[in-house]
């Protein structure tokens, strides 16, 4: 919505400087987006008096003046300069408007410098109106009458100073889509008083030649009301320069007198406003229908639109006129010839107008409006207004009106409790100051019943009222206040043990190295079948694309589409990660906490040292591992390979305490990355966070750390087992060998393949293990070190037939 400083106070009493006023606007919810101040690019430029204009001595077409200026302003010190002008009008005695050095010209986008031209010192300028954007004229500088003041800002003089205020609108304030509606927000806030408006009905002077009718269909929901009256004897030529001025302020392109008054009112009063050339209606009637669909209409804006059934159209007796509420046709448009017009108000359907005009792509200022909710009491009164202005600005006169339906009845009352004002919003404002801001909105007071205004439809309940007392108060007065506590004392902790696990799995994962990902919990039925979804019970009944028809049964589908979007963009090496739900029915609470990783690619970008190397399912065994043990899971664990179909069956496992498993990690299975379009391999891991068990003792603090004085020992063995035979199953029974002596077991060496079976045998393998050994109340002796020994080579060969290697 764009108005003008000027525009504001036709409607608006006011001495309030420009801050205050766009400071109110914005605190009153609104928001200024641009001012744009002509004072800012004018405001150096002032009339000026050529006390000599003489022949240039190195130039026919130059001259040289002397220029009194009065660069304090008018009754400030006298200054001559001396100024090079080229213009054809410059002569002794001329009073126009002069740019000092360092002025902008907005017209030519130069900074003026002194300089010397053809040799002759030049300091400023004589300008013309193209140079101050005020036309294409150029022939010639400006030349202003004898009598103007000199030393005024030209700016002032020529009634230019006339700020322009853009400010954002929100759907629910329509009545701030016309002047006089931010006028009244403004002086209920103080700013100002409120100017009455008297609209006087203009007598008509012979009966419509033009009737309307309003289909039936249409008269509850559509258009409930159409009113107009003819005006003959009309000339239709330009607007008179102030309303073009305002027009042009604004951003729109004065046409002529007739389109000019309609597109003011449209700004002033947010009432839109159609004339139709009375010429061009065949058959003498208008009347207002649903389009059977398949008519077509010229419209304003030079382009052709086809009607769909159900639109509602404007037709003569032979065609469509108009698009009711949205945009008027070329055929019955005015011209300079128009002398006999119809000047057409209506209230339209704010739904019809919407659906109307994103259906045909329309933007217009009447859709921008009607679409929003005008005022319905105004209709008439806006007919009066216009009818006024046109009479006044092109001549005629006026028939009776002619309409038919009635005003729609928007008549409601809330009742106002001015004790909700501390409890909703936390302000104490007393009750008088309440009913008296509700009344300034033009809000009716029986009581203590509040009758919204009909320009109000945004008004529909008790707390609306509080809305508008506290907006119009200033909700920058609202002071802090802490919230009492529910307990004196320390609080406890707000966090459940779920949450402060997904906060800490998150933590993790982000300090690994991944990039967090946040996907929706909706994909698609095919992507959901492959990871055991796809269900009816989880199918969305209402999905809002066809690529969100199910609820996800795990994160891995999301994490595997942002990969592919990734890859097609040229980013090969990826790690992703998300935590979030994952859903395994469709009733309430039949959802489990996830937190899966993704690795696709190489862990390391290229460097001299040979870092680089494709990511393997140890990777996302190792970064599971360490959620797990962020999560306080247990570091001793079992690991299978039940896993579900989404899993390489070769190259992945589970992580669990007997049935209770905690996590999968390995490579996804090629098929899934294949219907995924992932270009693979791809390692990832899936952690099921509310399975890993709590800590037994809940303590706020970690415990101590034990540490041991004595010497640990440290024995290597080599075992020869069959090829088959895991590395786990030998840890766990070396481990097994004394629980309370030995401290860790790891694989540090594995030799199999061609070379292994030629020196083993064949199908046999070696694992080389470490064992580390820590006393803990005396250091340990020869003869018990190798008692341990035996009993691990002992333990090793019951569990996988292994044999010491020799």
């Amino acid at each position: 919505m764009k108005f003008t400083l000027s525009w504001l106070k036709d409607h608006l009493e006011t001495e309030a400087p420009l801050g205050d006023i766009l400071y109110a606007l914005t605190d009153l919810g609104l928001e200024v987006e641009e001012v744009v101040d002509p004072a800012d690019r004018l405001g150096a430029f002032r009339i000026c008096r050529v006390i000599e204009a003489v022949q240039h001595p190195n130039a026919d077409r130059l001259r040289v003046c002397r220029v009194e200026t009065f660069p304090d302003g008018p009754g400030g010190r006298s200054e001559e300069v001396q100024v090079v002008c080229g213009a054809p009008n410059a002569r002794t005695g001329l009073v126009g408007v002069f740019a000092p050095a360092g002025t902008h010209v907005p017209g030519t986008g130069v900074d003026l410098k002194p300089g010397l031209i053809r040799g002759v010192e030049s300091n400023g300028m004589l300008c013309s109106e193209r140079e101050l954007e005020l036309s294409d004229n150029h022939d010639g500088i400006i030349d202003l009458p004898a009598d103007a003041p000199l030393g005024v800002r030209f700016i002032d003089w020529r009634g230019l100073n006339d700020p322009m205020i853009y400010i954002k609108i929100t759907p629910n304030r329509p009545d701030a889509l016309g002047v006089r509606g931010i006028a009244r927000d403004l002086a209920a806030r103080g700013l100002g008083t409120l100017k009455p408006q008297q609209i006087q009905p203009v007598a008509g002077a012979f009966p419509s030649p033009v009737s309307v009718q309003i289909d039936p269909a249409l008269k509850e929901k559509g258009c409930p009301l159409f009113a107009g009256r003819v005006i003959r004897g009309v000339k239709n030529g330009p607007s008179p320069l102030w309303l073009q001025a305002r027009l042009k302020a604004i951003g729109l392109r004065p046409i002529s007198a007739l389109v000019d008054i309609t597109n003011f009112f449209t700004f002033d009063q947010n009432r839109p406003l159609h004339v139709f050339d009375v010429a061009k209606v065949a058959g003498g009637a208008l009347r207002i229908h649903p389009a059977a669909g398949g008519e077509t209409l010229l419209a304003l804006d030079g382009k052709t639109y086809t009607f769909q059934p159900g639109m509602m159209a404007i037709s003569d007796a032979e065609q469509a006129e108009s698009l009711a509420g949205v945009m008027g046709g070329e055929h019955s448009g005015c011209t300079d010839a128009t002398t006999e017009v119809f000047l057409e108000s209506a209230y339209w359907d704010p739904i019809t107008v919407a659906t109307t005009g994103r259906a045909l792509k329309i933007n217009s200022d009447a859709r921008y409006r009607f679409e929003r909710g005008v005022d319905p009491a105004f209709t008439l009164p806006g007919l009066e207004a216009a009818t006024r202005m046109i009479l006044d600005l092109c001549g005629g006169e006026a028939s009776d009106v002619v309409m038919d339906g009635a005003v729609p009845d928007t008549r409601r009352a809330y009742r106002l409790d001015t004790a909700r004002v501390q409890s909703l919003v936390g302000m104490d404002i007393p009750a008088d100051a309440q009913r008296k801001t509700l009344v300034a909105l033009g809000f009716t007071l029986e009581g203590d019943m509040a009758f919204p205004p009909s320009w109000r439809p945004d008004v529909l309940g008790e707390a609306d009222l509080v809305e508008e007392v506290a907006r119009v108060a200033s909700l920058t007065k609202l002071v802090g206040r802490p919230m009492p506590r529910a307990r004196a004392g320390v609080p406890g902790p707000i966090l459940t043990p779920l949450q402060q696990r997904e906060k800490a799995a998150r933590r993790t994962l982000a300090a690994l190295g991944y990039n967090e990902c946040v996907t929706y919990s909706f994909i698609d039925g095919a992507a959901a079948a492959l990871f055991g979804g796809g269900q009816d019970a989880l199918r969305v009944e209402n999905p809002i694309s066809s690529e969100m028809t199910h609820m996800r049964p795990d994160l891995l589908p999301g994490l595997l589409q942002a990969a592919a979007r990734n890859q097609a963009r040229g980013f090969a090496d990826m790690a992703l990660f998300e935590v979030g739900p994952a859903f395994h029915g469709g009733e309430p609470g039949e959802q489990h906490l996830q937190a899966a990783g993704l690795l696709v690619g190489a862990t390391a970008a290229r460097d001299p040292f040979g870092s680089r190397r494709p990511a393997d399912l140890y990777d996302a065994k190792a970064d599971a591992e360490a959620v797990l043990a962020a999560l306080g899971a247990p570091a001793k664990m079992q690991i299978t390979r039940k896993v579900a179909g989404w899993w390489h069956p070769g190259r992945s496992g589970q992580m669990a305490l007997g049935p209770n498993v905690m996590a999968t990690f390995g490579e996804v299975h090629p098929k899934v990355l294949k219907a995924l379009d992932v270009k693979g391999p791809a390692m990832a891991f899936t952690i099921m966070v509310a399975n890993v068990p709590l800590p037994k003792v809940k303590t706020p603090t970690r415990p101590a750390l034990a540490l041991s004085g004595l010497q640990a020992v440290e024995r290597d063995f080599a075992f020869v087992v069959d090829a088959r035979v895991e590395a786990l199953t030998l840890l766990n029974a070396a481990q097994g060998a004394d629980k309370a002596l030995i401290e860790r077991v790891a694989v540090f060496d594995q030799f199999s393949g061609d070379k292994a079976e030629a020196q083993m045998g064949p199908g046999k393998k070696s694992l080389a293990i470490s064992v580390r050994l820590q006393p803990t109340d005396k250091t340990l002796t020869d003869e018990e070190i190798e008692a341990v020994s035996a009993k691990i080579v002992e333990k090793v060969a019951k569990a996988t037939g292994g044999i010491l290697r020799g």
